[in-house]
């Protein structure tokens, strides 16, 4: 079947929309005759408000993607109903090459979801390293909190990630806001029992009287289970061993 024809079968829940269809879908060739023939549905958007190139880029199919960046009057910083960029979508699959493209088409390394996550934040959230230190290489805010007020840091010490944390740290992350529960990162990095994080967060000067709405320090908020134990004892040993002085009371495990 050829590519017209393709499009001709699309089933009538999708035919408003056919372009944006065999992006999502990765169809290469309906895309190209799709465009040769209806060129600016390009630049409409879906029930999702999703343009084509959201769909191509969530996907993966770069292929796609290089064929709906040459259309012209494409805004590569255009929204869907999520608030949702395509910057954004690259950020959070790691795609660094399409990431690369879109900031050289002056894409907004700060602009914000309706959840006021920027790529950082998503990029952080899901370890993608390389493209974290894209983001910051070409203007990416460490400093940027979300609805949850929450930042890029608040992220890098939930899942753990020292190297992220210290290039956050190192591009201007502050090292102790609080997000809406009154956590700060140091807070975030021991509850999810990532002792290497607290170190470096300790290390870089973290304030280690800040309580939670719970009304927790940052070392309270772990149980004591045997494991919860260890995290402590492996802070204990770690600061002792650099000599970063800890204000733990008693065991410090409640």
């Amino acid at each position: 079947m050829s590519a017209t024809s393709q499009a001709r079968a699309i089933g009538d829940e999708r035919v408003k929309f056919p372009l944006h269809d065999a992006a999502r879908e990765g169809k290469t060739q309906l895309v190209e005759s799709l465009l040769a023939s209806h060129l600016k549905d390009a630049l409409k958007k879906d029930e999702d408000e999703r343009l084509p190139i959201h769909w191509a880029a969530s996907g993966s199919h770069d292929e796609i993607v290089d064929q709906l960046l040459l259309v012209k009057g494409l805004d590569v910083d255009e929204t869907d109903s999520s608030g949702w960029t395509v910057l954004h979508i690259a950020a959070s699959t790691g795609n660094d090459t399409l990431v690369g493209k879109l900031i050289k088409r002056d894409a907004d390394v700060n602009q914000k979801t309706n959840t006021g996550q920027t790529a950082l934040h998503f990029a952080t959230s899901k370890n993608h390293l390389e493209t974290v230190k894209l983001l910051l290489a070409n203007g990416a805010s460490a400093r940027i909190r979300d609805n949850r007020s929450q930042l890029p840091l608040h992220r890098a010490a939930a899942i753990g990630s020292v190297p992220i944390a210290k290039l956050l740290i190192q591009h201007g992350s502050p090292l102790n806001t609080s997000d809406t529960s009154n956590q700060t990162p140091l807070h975030h990095a021991m509850a999810e029992g990532h002792g290497d994080v607290v170190v470096e967060l300790l290390r870089a000067g973290a304030e280690q009287d800040r309580k939670d709405d719970d009304g927790k320090l940052w070392y309270e908020v772990l149980g004591a289970s045997e494991r919860d134990k260890q995290v402590v004892e492996y802070v204990r040993k770690a600061c002792e061993a650099e000599g970063i002085e800890l204000k733990i009371e008693g065991e410090g495990q409640n």
